[in-house]
């Protein structure tokens, strides 16, 4: 987003209504930030009141220049003849608190009220969509996306309710009925949001498009599909690379390619492009941080210790624990287990210090019921 859209020109016009604040959620003094807006998703995009200091608007994931006209248009309206319903403004106040659970009725209610014209109603469909995943509804996420997908088709939105509608289905239960008819529609939607030319999609909702459809390939064990489908991934985002115009574009496109690279079973190619970032952004902890995984599944366990080193000399923050996390899985295939109960003791320790508002105590626990593991394991040897 900062690389693509948020450079883009046609935001200009909206600085005199927004005051624009880009928050590191990782950094120590923006723990109460953090603890005071929660987030769960990266990236998020909240409206704040400065008056009320509440979210008002929360957007989750990426976004075109043209969605991010229609929120903040919206945004604009609240006090006029056209702000929300009720139910959508309940609904929204609730989601903005990270209520997801609660969130999910209010939004259904909401949309019974709205037109499906209403510039709002994409915006509630994905956010609908998003609490029921997080709250592990399946069935009734693959419904909304199903009812949702005629209305939405003509715009960028069709993407995230295509993906969501198929991430849905793939969760269900393989006896579940219907499951396989659903998974066979959500394919067809998300190929043909692929295909369409018209939709000017940011590269994250396309990638996650690809990713999807070639977990759907790989649940029929279709592995020519997969294999295909994951070249085509590759493809596009070796383009979006070699067209990006600078150094900042390119890198943003690291994950989404890593991701790429590994579903198709090419994943060493992803060495001289971290590389390249690393050389390029020396002090960010992300492509050491990389290359570590990438030379783990490359078995080559001591260049992935020298890359998690370097990583571990730049990262803050909770991102600290996924380095270590990787870390002590270098050392789990090397058979340390020694330093695999090191590496995880120093990711409790880390985890115990971090500030509310950064500290996960569900993380937290789960990292102490896996040093007890651990210990209990080398008590017995």
């Amino acid at each position: 987003m900062r690389a693509f859209v948020f450079t883009d020109k046609a935001l200009t016009r909206r600085a005199g209504q927004f005051v624009w604040l880009s928050i590191d959620t990782e950094k120590a003094q923006n723990a109460a930030f953090m603890k005071k807006y929660p987030i769960r998703a990266w990236p998020s995009f909240y409206v704040i009141d400065p008056v009320k200091e509440a979210i008002t608007l929360r957007w989750v994931g990426g976004a075109t220049v043209a969605e991010l006209g229609k929120l903040f248009d919206e945004e604009a309206r609240k006090t006029g003849a056209g702000k929300p319903s009720e139910a959508l403004a309940r609904a929204d106040a609730l989601y903005s608190e990270g209520k997801y659970a609660e969130s999910i009725p209010a939004y259904q209610e909401a949309l019974g009220t709205i037109s499906k014209s209403a510039r709002s109603y994409p915006r509630a469909v994905e956010a609908l969509l998003f609490s029921l995943s997080v709250a592990k509804q399946q069935a009734e996420c693959v419904a909304v996306a199903r009812s949702a997908m005629a209305t939405v088709r003509p715009t960028a939105a069709a993407a995230v309710v295509a993906g969501s509608g198929l991430d849905c289905a793939l969760k269900l239960p393989a006896d579940a009925p219907g499951r396989a008819g659903d998974v066979a529609a959500f394919e067809k939607d998300a190929l043909a949001v692929l295909a369409d030319p018209t939709l000017h999609l940011v590269a994250d909702d396309r990638s996650a498009l690809y990713g999807s459809l070639v977990d759907a390939r790989e649940d029929a064990h279709d592995a020519a599909g997969a294999q295909r489908l994951a070249n085509e991934w590759v493809a596009e985002l070796d383009r979006a690379a070699l067209a990006a115009k600078t150094p900042e574009q390119w890198t943003a496109l690291d994950p989404n390619r890593l991701n790429a690279f590994d579903a198709a079973g090419q994943i060493e190619k992803a060495i001289p492009m971290l590389e390249k970032s690393a050389k390029e952004f020396p002090n960010d902890y992300n492509p050491p941080a990389r290359l570590a995984l990438v030379y783990l599944k490359l078995k080559r366990y001591d260049d992935a210790l020298a890359a998690s080193d370097q990583a571990l000399s730049k990262v803050y923050g909770p991102r600290k624990l996924r380095v270590l996390a990787v870390r002590a899985d270098i050392y789990k295939a090397m058979g340390d287990e020694a330093a695999v109960r090191r590496t995880v003791e120093e990711a409790v320790s880390y985890a115990d210090a971090l500030p509310a508002g950064q500290r996960s105590e569900a993380q937290v626990a789960a990292l102490r019921r896996e040093l007890e593991g651990l210990e209990a394991a080398s008590s017995k040897q």
